[in-house]
């Protein structure tokens, strides 16, 4: 079963990103240090596989310049 948004927004948010707004259901995340990323849908729907494969490259490449 796939992963919820608010679970994939839970990641990020524990990571260190900040929600800098967004438009409609997209949300903008941004980390200190300057890796960006965008989610898109309602937090209850599912996530589709390439939003999971783009968080988990975002958390890489924090973890990576930390």
């Amino acid at each position: 079963m796939p992963p919820k948004i608010r679970e994939l927004i839970s990641q990020l948010e524990s990571a260190g990103f900040t929600n800098h707004g967004g438009k409609g259901s997209y949300r903008k995340f941004r980390h200190k240090n300057g890796v960006n990323i965008v989610i898109s849908g309602k937090a209850g729907a599912d996530a589709k596989h390439y939003q999971v494969r783009e968080v988990n490259s975002a958390l890489k490449k924090v973890t990576k310049n930390a």
